[in-house]
């Protein structure tokens, strides 16, 4: 059987296979729709807001149609207490809190320190998140505005009043993420996770379902099955890399700092290393149902000691050395910092060299391995 001969019955054995197919291209094609969609509004905005008034002044009536005019909350409702607050947030009625106490007018004429409390859903972090920076916002509004009173009642000018009240003008401006949303930010990376983990389980399955069975793949010699195999692989993953590098990121709107060509030459060592590392990893299984469990009690662990969702000086150091034997780690960084934030090739040069190395471990393990399985079975 000639080389040509094998990847193409590597690629009838692959798509001939119902499992194999709804994983790699099912898995991929959903994901890529199921991720971003609770995201596509970027930035939360009007959350539901109840206001427990204990002042009833016309400050603090104020302050209400403040929060009620911003972008990130919307006033729906005043309450009598904060317990009936909570029931609203509990209730799903609403998302946030906002207590203003008693005496809140008079305390502040009277150049005392008044605090406004306020609370919201920590479930949902980008939600909690809103609700406080929206009423933090408005508080220093209605801050802001006493102080401009009392400044005009001693007698400063409009002008002078002002500049004293914005001594400190902060001009924020986005580096990585204009938007500011979620979707720019995740889906970069999480895409690269799920090719990584569906293309471990694509190549796990069929080699697990292969060794006990009598098929082509014994009529080669196990260097040329792990190269066949990864060829056929890499042939079905370049397409579906180029789907979600090419076609989704343009799609969500998700920053480009990298040409085709860095980013396609990056890329290669993360296919190749990921590709024979589920090929090593398929030799440890005879049942083609358990790859699949096993790899998908580690993606959840992978996603996080990637270091974009969650810092990685609050995972313990020896979780994040172990990590590192898998290529979506170092690839997954590397593709953020080169194609989101701009860095340079230089940069991103250990964690390439680094998939290369995972690469030729991984060629080795996966040819062990197959010999192993096929002078055994």
């Amino acid at each position: 059987m000639s080389f040509l001969q094998l990847i193409i019955s590597e690629l009838k054995a692959i798509l001939a296979d119902k499992t194999i197919v709804l994983t790699v291209f099912g898995g991929v094609l959903f994901y890529a729709i199921l991720y971003p969609l609770p995201y596509l509004n970027q930035v939360p905005t009007e959350q539901q807001l109840v206001v427990v008034d204990h002042d009833h002044s016309s400050l603090s009536r104020q302050l209400i149609r403040h929060a009620d005019a911003s972008a990130k909350i919307a006033v729906i409702a005043k309450v009598g207490s904060i317990d009936e607050a909570k029931s609203w947030i509990e209730s799903g009625r609403a998302h946030g809190l906002l207590v203003i106490p008693a005496d809140f007018r008079r305390d502040l004429l009277l150049g005392r320190g008044v605090t406004l409390s306020y609370g919201g859903d920590a479930s949902y972090f980008l939600i909690y998140s809103a609700v406080a920076e929206g009423l933090i916002s408005v508080g220093l509004d209605a801050g802001k505005s006493v102080q401009r009173l009392g400044l005009l009642a001693q007698g400063h000018g409009a002008q002078a009043a002002e500049l004293s009240l914005n001594v400190v003008k902060l001009n924020s401006i986005p580096a990585f993420n204009p938007s500011l949303g979620y979707t720019p930010y995740v889906v970069p990376g999480l895409f690269l996770l799920i090719l990584h983990q569906t293309l471990l389980i694509g190549t796990s399955i069929l080699g697990a379902s292969q060794w006990k069975e009598t098929g082509y793949w014994q009529q080669v010699s196990p260097l040329k099955l792990v190269c066949g195999r990864m060829a056929a692989f890499m042939c079905i993953y370049t397409l579906l890399t180029s789907f979600y590098v090419g076609y989704c990121y343009y799609w969500y709107e998700v920053s480009l700092q990298a040409s085709f060509s860095t980013v396609a030459l990056l890329l290669l060592p993360f296919l190749l290393s990921t590709t024979a590392a589920g090929i090593a990893f398929s030799c440890l299984f005879s049942r083609r149902d358990l790859p699949t469990q096993v790899l998908l009690l580690v993606s959840m662990p992978i996603l996080f000691v990637s270091g974009f969702v969650w810092p990685t000086a609050l995972i313990p150091d020896s979780v994040v050395a172990i990590s590192q034997i898998f290529p979506a780690v170092p690839g997954i960084m590397a593709m953020l910092e080169l194609n989101q934030m701009g860095a340079s090739w230089q940069s991103i040069m250990p964690q390439w060299l680094q998939l290369w190395a995972m690469t030729a471990v991984y060629f080795v393990l996966a040819y062990w391995g197959v010999k192993t399985r096929l002078a055994s079975d």
